[in-house]
């Protein structure tokens, strides 16, 4: 497979499939990950799980991969959380065209949280298998995604901005960079207005990092030079 859209009907039928299968509390996802992160979505199946719908952004994980600093690609079975608390089992499979660029991905997101609350024994069955801790962020737009990403930056720093030294915006910079929040249309523009720095200073900070050894590319940094 080259693109998604050559075989766009078969994929939707899949979705459509998959859907039927496993019921209403299966919400299930295309994403054609060639175009604009923040309209990735180009079938779903049950969106009312997530809130998404076509047209609507990729997730942070997507991010990751193709940003390049996700270790394995396909991740199954893994256990996230809606904004509204509900608890989702979920698994993500990338495609690649020849060349091996990562083009599109399937996701599952089954809503657990009923069965969580259920008998013991039916916990122990949902839980079944390997399921490995991933934070993966649903949003309906870009915006609220780099927000999602800024946020956990920033946790991750533990400083207010306010009182942030040039280190730890960097340290900041370069977090929000492995997330690939730089993939994303104006996320230089975001961070910058977050950080309260200004373009030229935000390019500085990845230089810097480059030279010191703790990053490996400036290539995809979206929107920084004029």
């Amino acid at each position: 497979m080259e693109t998604i859209s050559e075989e766009l009907p078969f994929l939707q039928d899949l979705v459509k499939g998959l859907a039927i299968q496993f019921g209403s509390s299966c919400e299930v996802v295309l994403h054609d990950l060639t175009r604009p992160y923040d309209s990735t979505i180009v079938a779903i199946e049950n969106g009312h799980i997530t809130g998404r719908k076509v047209g609507g952004p990729g997730t942070n994980l997507g991010l990751e991969i193709l940003r390049g600093n996700a270790d394995n690609g396909n991740r199954y079975g893994y256990i996230t959380q809606t904004k509204e608390g509900r608890m989702l089992r979920s698994s993500s499979i990338f495609m690649k065209d020849r060349s091996g660029r990562t083009i599109g991905s399937l996701c599952i997101n089954s809503d657990i949280t009923d069965l969580l609350v259920a008998e013991q024994t039916l916990r122990s069955m949902t839980m079944a298998g390997p399921a490995p801790e991933v934070k993966e962020t649903f949003v309906s737009n870009v915006s609220d995604l780099l927000d999602a990403l800024i946020q956990e930056a920033q946790g991750q720093v533990g400083k207010p901005v306010a009182v942030m030294h040039k280190e730890d915006k960097m340290r900041m910079v370069e977090l929000l960079d492995r997330k690939g929040a730089l993939l994303v249309k104006k996320g230089g523009e975001r961070i910058c207005q977050y950080l309260n720095i200004s373009k030229y200073t935000l390019y500085s900070y990845l230089e810097e990092i480059k030279s010191a050894g703790q990053r490996d590319t400036l290539d995809k940094v979206d929107g920084l030079k004029d």
